[in-house]
């Protein structure tokens, strides 16, 4: 496994290191399935506001139940979490399985929680605990014309399909 990504107790140990060296610690999650312009540049954005950039990825099951489409994730979740973490931007990098990281973020009590430009403030979650512990909530414009559906959606259409299958080992490209 890559040396980036770690499981809970381990992240929480190495994050609590850094908050006693007042560094600041910046956390925001995805699914990260198809990686692009828009997130690569999402994540090197989210790095400059502060000292320790935490990524949480979506495991395989967590993107089955947010209804992302069939056929996803594409990728698995050991090679997302393999690719975000080979980013220089990236510091730290654990997958979760519940739909939302608001126990991920409880844990890791980040200074800076940062999202994309597609969620309402009010609808980010960890908000309110962010917040009530002094930190702050922020959002990042979208690179436009850049998502893992359009990718998908162009490939498709390339060659001549229109949805992607419930099984996604058996890929129509």
């Amino acid at each position: 496994m890559h040396q980036k990504i770690y499981t809970l107790e381990p992240l929480v140990s190495r994050i609590t290191t850094h908050r006693q060296a007042a560094e600041s610690i910046v956390f925001t999650n995805g699914c990260f399935d198809l990686l692009h312009i828009g997130h690569v540049r999402y994540l090197q954005e989210a790095k400059h506001m502060g000292d320790r950039l935490v990524v949480g990825i979506n495991s395989d099951q967590s993107v089955r139940n947010l209804s992302k489409g069939t056929g996803r994730p594409i990728i698995s979740e050991q090679n997302r979490a393999e690719v975000i973490a080979a980013l220089g931007c990236v510091d730290y990098v654990i997958l979760f399985d519940e739909s939302d990281p608001l126990t991920l973020i409880k844990a890791l009590q980040p200074q800076i929680l940062v999202k994309g430009g597609d969620w309402e403030p009010d609808r980010i979650v960890g908000k309110e605990f962010v917040e009530k512990r002094g930190g702050s909530v922020r959002s990042i414009p979208l690179t436009p014309e850049s998502s893992t559906t359009l990718i998908i959606q162009k490939i498709l259409a390339a060659n001549g399909h229109t949805s992607l299958p419930s099984d996604s080992s058996r890929m129509p490209f």
